[in-house]
């Protein structure tokens, strides 16, 4: 579904990406790892074409780089980025309507999906968006995402700052996301989660792949354990 070849990303003299490639298969769950400042964030705004970006990016036949952001949103790409961005002074039920400009004619069945992933929504759906708990606006972000239809989900970081009982109904939704029939790429420091629900992982190291792997493979190799699982 993604294909991704020597993907290089500059901030002025700075390259903060060096020739990554990657690959996304339909139905997968693929986590980028890696610590604070090795381009995990980066790549996915090069993904989804919100920054400047050379080399080759392929969404399902379709050639992405150079591309404006809401046409990639357009093919069925949708990005949740770190720190939720939501709309804080715009009710729930607003956020989500902004999600929905795609497909406004299912926009009921679309609302009524994203109520049975996130029953806490469907309770705010008039509260300001501003005034939700980290927990809530991260249910939130995603619940706009799927209201444009993703077929490949971009997700930066979703339990960042999360209590860990918050984080675990984050990652079982993420499962129920990948089982409807979206395809996840996730980027996520909670290495553990992530390896325990990707079908797939690649580890970002300075701007570069270092390795990747089926995630029960990498969550076994020592390098891994020692770098990112504590162990």
């Amino acid at each position: 579904m993604l294909s991704v070849r020597d993907l290089d990303v500059r901030y002025g003299k700075i390259q903060a990406l060096h020739g990554v490639s990657l690959e996304v298969h339909e139905g997968e769950t693929v986590a980028l790892l890696g610590a604070n400042g090795a381009g995990k964030t980066t790549t996915l705004r090069a993904l989804s074409c919100m920054l400047p970006s050379t080399g080759e990016i392929e969404f399902d036949g379709s050639t992405l780089t150079g591309m404006p952001s809401h046409d990639v949103v357009g093919l069925g790409l949708c990005h949740v980025p770190e720190g939720r961005r939501v709309f804080p002074l715009m009710s729930v039920a607003e956020n989500l309507e902004i999600g929905a400009q795609r497909f406004k004619s299912r926009y009921p069945a679309d609302l009524q999906r994203v109520y049975e992933l996130f029953p806490r929504l469907r309770e705010r759906e008039a509260q300001l968006a501003g005034t939700l708990s980290g927990g809530e606006q991260q249910m939130l972000a995603m619940g706009r995402a799927l209201m444009g239809r993703p077929r490949l989900l971009l997700l930066d970081e979703p339990s960042m700052g999360l209590a860990p009982m918050i984080v675990a109904q984050i990652f079982d939704i993420i499962r129920v996301i990948n089982g409807q029939g979206v395809t996840v790429l996730l980027v996520e420091q909670n290495a553990a989660q992530a390896l325990e629900i990707a079908d797939r992982a690649y580890v970002l190291e300075t701007g570069s792949v270092s390795m990747s792997g089926r995630g029960r493979e990498l969550a076994n190799d020592p390098r891994v354990r020692a770098a990112y699982l504590g162990a």
